[in-house]
């Protein structure tokens, strides 16, 4: 086995002409090894010290889901990717639970991306191993070494900029994450749109880490439901003696994000001074904190979060006009999670993971039928009500993998839309139909839910309904429920 000053990379390719465009992108910075199939790379594996493996998913033979899963089994620290040309949620889903992909490409792929990925791979590998030999260190040097080692955690997770944001490789935030690209590099302000709890903080973080500003400060706050006085200090700041009980001087954000960044959530829940004040900010790069008689100034960028719709806001006097265009220089539109369509399985697979490390607790993640509900449901609270689901599930499984039993019932009741689900009984108790077939509507999502949450117990089931098995599976016929698991015949049995 040889090893080398600079980090290997494995490429994994059918096609030829597609291993020599990688290699030719990633040889000035890397030892670029190449293999046109399986077993091909696993001869090569055995032989040389790989640090990253880039591999395509359709190819003869194995897989590359099939392939990076045997790897993750004998080599676990080497860092797996995926290149795809196809957008199937099923093989998604299976790279993320079965492989432990730690990123997609899609084909056809840029040479800054494919560079990118693979500088944030090794550097990922790299640190994995730093972590290991700290993690030996902390047996005898205690919370410092933890403290340096999440340190490094945190810088590496912020260098990664867009890359941090979990999507599909066919995901709508694609096209976000493109414009704020652009945006990102312009220092103009910028207005990000949609539901609350979309990743908006996340995404004007991602944006100011790869503007010019990257290395000066970041912050962020949330304006919705804080008191105004209480929003005037934090943001202005105030003199010593301006406020009861302030005895020093208070420097606010707009003075302490100066030549940073600062995100500010829910713009429109702003009292009309403190509007008036921020597009002074904006205009004049000026203010004056509270108690002071002499103006600051600040070269902050400002990048502000809405909820609603930025025109109709002004129409309706909610939102200063002056404040509202000067503060949208640029307007990205974030869509809301039931919008983002095989985004789910990938960002509730991470905060499972989170939530697990955090928790103490072992998983390996969640099964197919678990997937697609979760997909399938609407999330009115976006990614905090999904990151809340997600964690119940994890307190009450019992086995490393999550089924679908563990759903909240009211997700498992959700019929599944073309946008989502419908998450109420409202366009069944208000639509159109006869009275039968309303009620036959309602019986069938109950059905379905109850016997999800028994993994399709019939008996179970049945006692729950108060029905018998018989009438039970005569209901289950007539409704054509289908038992996503095909254990049904296995439980139908079982007391």
């Amino acid at each position: 086995m040889t090893r080398s000053a600079r980090p290997s990379i494995l490429v994994v390719d059918d096609e030829p002409h597609s291993l020599a465009s990688m290699r030719m992108t990633l040889e000035d910075e890397f030892d670029v090894l190449t293999a046109t199939g399986a077993d091909d790379a696993l001869r090569l594996l055995a032989e040389e010290w790989v640090q990253v493996v880039f591999c395509d998913q359709r190819m003869p033979g194995k897989t590359g889901v099939q392939l990076l899963s045997e790897l993750r089994e004998r080599w676990p620290e080497i860092v797996r990717i995926i290149i795809t040309g196809y957008t199937d949620t099923g093989d998604m889903a299976d790279a993320i639970n079965a492989a432990g992909i730690y990123q997609f490409l899609t084909k056809p792929w840029h040479p800054e991306q494919l560079l990118i990925a693979a500088r944030n791979a090794a550097e990922l590998f790299a640190m994995t191993r730093e972590h290991e030999r700290l993690s030996l260190e902390m047996k005898h040097l205690g919370s410092t070494t933890e403290t340096k080692l999440e340190k490094r955690r945190r810088d590496l997770r912020e260098r990664q900029g867009f890359d941090a944001i979990l999507r599909s490789p066919q995901s709508r935030m694609n096209a976000v994450i493109e414009a704020a690209r652009q945006y990102a590099s312009f220092d103009v302000p910028v207005l990000l749109t949609g539901d609350a709890g979309t990743g908006k903080r996340a995404l004007a973080q991602a944006m100011h880490h790869a503007s010019l500003r990257a290395d000066k400060p970041f912050y962020a706050l949330d304006c919705a439901g804080l008191p105004a006085e209480l929003l005037e200090l934090e943001l202005f700041g105030a003199r010593r003696g301006a406020v009861a009980g302030l005895t020093t001087n208070r420097i606010g954000l707009l003075q302490k994000a100066d030549r940073g960044t600062l995100y500010l959530g829910g713009i429109e829940t702003l009292a009309p001074q403190l509007q008036m004040a921020l597009t002074r900010v904006l205009t004049e790069g000026a203010f004056q904190p509270l108690g002071a008689q002499d103006t600051v100034r600040t070269q902050l960028r400002l990048i502000c979060g809405l909820t609603g719709d930025l025109r109709g806001l002004m129409a309706e006097g909610r939102l200063r006009t002056d404040l509202g265009y000067a503060v949208s220089t640029g307007e990205i539109a974030v869509p809301p999670l039931r919008g983002r369509r095989g985004d789910v399985a990938i960002l509730a697979q991470a905060a499972l993971f989170d939530a697990a490390a955090t928790h103490g607790k072992q998983v390996r993640g969640f099964d197919d039928t678990a997937l697609e509900f979760l997909e399938n449901y609407d999330w009115p609270g976006n990614l905090r009500e999904l990151e809340n689901e997600v964690t119940r599930m994890l307190v009450f499984a019992q086995d490393p993998v999550l089924g679908a039993d563990l759903i909240s019932r009211h997700i498992l009741q959700a019929e599944p839309a073309e946008d989502g689900a419908d998450r109420s009984l409202g366009p069944i108790l208000t639509g159109d139909g006869t009275l039968k077939d309303r009620v036959e509507l309602v019986e069938m999502r109950i059905l379905r839910e109850t016997l999800t949450r028994h993994r399709w117990n019939k008996s179970r089931a049945a006692a729950e309904l108060g029905l018998s098995r018989v009438g039970l599976r005569a209901k289950i016929d007539r409704y054509g429920i289908d038992d996503p698991t095909g254990q049904s015949a296995a439980t139908d049995e079982e007391v």
